[in-house]
Parts: structure tokens; sequence; C-alpha cells
């Protein structure tokens, strides 16, 4: 059937019938907002590149959790700023660890949050980099049991799910090996699959103060130009026990998430990151776009592109034009 008989046009002629035909939609249910916690007290300091996003002490976290709760975002994703760092990375693992201590902190007032943890070490090394150094490299198979301490002691704390995004070969087995000896068989593992060496992480490097001393992370993270090795490596984790599996960033790879799913039936996340959202955040402080509709469409793009699931710093956002529109 062709034209004048097909008409395409007659479908999207009012907002009710648009919303009746819309094939993807974004849901509060698909949100996971990013907190930032550091140690001490009444600590509420705005990130200089990510507006509206905080390092926040254990007990001002908590306000913040309540505001998320109030708008229908259910589910946190949590990195820590110890106090001291050392070549291992000790703060960790340590059993009152900043992010120990916040999970504690959370969900002793707000239990119904779903709290993820992070993973890694680079925030608690003094070089920076998300391992033990030997030479001048990242040593893969001793950061393994680092990693595997870690998801333990966050599980011991408390959370709900952990996250490795370190990119060391063979730590998805290595973290389900650990857990599962702990008692945890039931804790998932959200593993940061394809995980790229992306010049969009900057701000995220400022807030977590992670940036490595020397060199860079392109031996443990993934080239920008490879598709395929996406796949390898999620196939790897999936077949070491990840529950689900992620990109990293989204915004610039959006189909690798398309490819990702299409290949593998488990929940895939995207991580909508630090980069990404500044730059939104700019242009829409300079009048340049309207922020509220590339947010949002940017949004159905991770979604339509096969996200379950959506790692970002707009979700509180998000959250209340939901609402707005319903």
């Amino acid at each position: 059937m062709s034209f004048p008989t097909a008409r395409p046009r007659r479908l999207r002629r009012t907002e009710t019938l648009r919303r009746m035909v819309r094939e993807t939609v974004v849901t509060k249910n698909d949100l996971i907002y990013p907190l930032f916690v550091a140690h001490g007290k009444g600590i509420k300091k705005e990130i200089s590149a990510m507006p509206g996003n905080y390092n926040w002490s254990t007990d001002t976290v908590l306000y913040e959790v309540e505001e998320m709760l109030k708008l229908g975002v259910r589910s946190t994703i949590l990195f820590g700023l110890p106090e001291t760092k050392d070549e291992i990375g000790s703060g960790a693992y340590h059993s009152h660890g900043i992010v120990q201590e916040a999970i504690r902190a959370i969900k002793s007032r707000f239990p119904e949050l779903y709290v993820v943890t992070d993973v890694c070490m680079c925030e608690y090394t003094s070089h920076g980099h998300c391992g033990i150094i030997k030479g001048d490299t990242v040593d893969n198979d001793p950061t393994l049991d680092l990693l595997a301490r870690t998801a333990i002691s966050h599980a011991e704390a408390g959370a709900d799910m952990v996250a490795p995004s370190d990119m060391m070969d063979g730590r998805v087995a290595a973290i389900r090996e650990g857990l599962d000896k702990h008692g945890f068989t039931d804790l998932p593992i959200m593993s940061y699959s394809a995980k790229y060496a992306s010049a969009y992480y900057g701000p995220f490097r400022v807030a977590a103060d992670s940036a490595p001393a020397f060199g860079d992370r392109k031996t443990y993270q993934m080239d920008p130009g490879n598709g395929r090795e996406a796949l390898r490596e999620t196939e790897l984790d999936i077949l070491e026990g990840a529950d689900i599996v992620m990109v990293k960033p989204a915004l610039a790879y959006m189909d690798i998430i398309w490819r990702v799913k299409e290949a593998f039936d488990l929940p895939v996340a995207c991580y909508n990151v630090s980069g990404e959202f500044a730059m939104v955040k700019a242009a829409a402080a300079n009048g340049w776009i309207d922020e509220r509709r590339t947010v949002m469409e940017t949004m159905t793009s991770f979604k339509r592109a096969g996200a379950d699931i959506i790692i970002t710093y707009h979700a509180k956002d998000v959250a209340r034009w939901l609402d707005e529109d319903r």
C-alpha cells in the first residue's frame, strides 16, 4: 500500500494518539541515580562540572535519598571518596570504608532503596589506577582478590547488587566465587562488560578524585573503535556469572547497546556518563538547547537501542518530568 492510501501522519495528529502508538516509553523503573559519598559530617559539596550533583557525607546523603524516593527513583549506585589512599586501595575493601558505612546508614533509614555499589580500585589507590601496579601497568591477577574482597565487604554491609567497573579479565568469576563462598549466592552482579577508554569520563574524575597519576587506562578499558570486542567481553562476563551486563558510555555507544541486546538474553544497562550529562547542562545553561526535551529524547534513545536500565545523573529531573507528563 502506498500514498495516497498509506498516510503515516494519520497516527501523529494528536498527543493522545501519539502516546497510544508510542513504541518506546521511559519509566522511573528504568533509572538508577549515582551518589558520591565522603567521610565527615554535614557535607554537601556541589561537583563543579556536574550541576545539581554533590559529594555527600553519610548523614546528609539521607536527605538526598529521601528526595529520590519521594520522586519515585528507587535505585542508586554508590561511589566513595576515602579519607586516605594507598598503593593497594585498602579503603575499597575495609569493613568500615566509606561505601560500606554509607550502605549501612542508608539501609538503616531507607531499607526500601535498592543499593548498587561500584566495585573498583581507582578512587582508593594513590596512583588512581584500577588495581595493583606492577612496573608501569595494572597487574591483573593479584587485583582480582582485592575486587572480590571489596564486593564481599559491600554485601556484608547490606548492598543489594555489586557492579564491577575495573575491566580486569576474570573479575566477574572471582567476585561470584567470593560472594558464593560467603553465603551471598542470591546477590546479583551487574558487570561493566563493555566499558570504553572514553573522553566522556572527565567530570566523574573530578567528582570521585580518581584521575590516574600517570599514564591512562587504555590497557584495560576498551578501544572506542571496537564493536565486536564488546560482544566478546560481554560473553565472557556472562559465562563467568554476570546477571546484568552494561555498556559505558551510553550516548556515543548506542550501536553497542543494540548489538549486545540483540546477541544476549540478559538485561542490559547503560551508563549515561558525566561528560554526557555536563554537555547537556552547559548547553542548556547557555540557552542553546531545551534541556527537558533533549534529556527525554536521549533517555528514549537509550531504551530504543535496547537498554533495560539507565544509570543517569538526570534521574531526578526525569522523574519530575514524567510526573508532569502524566
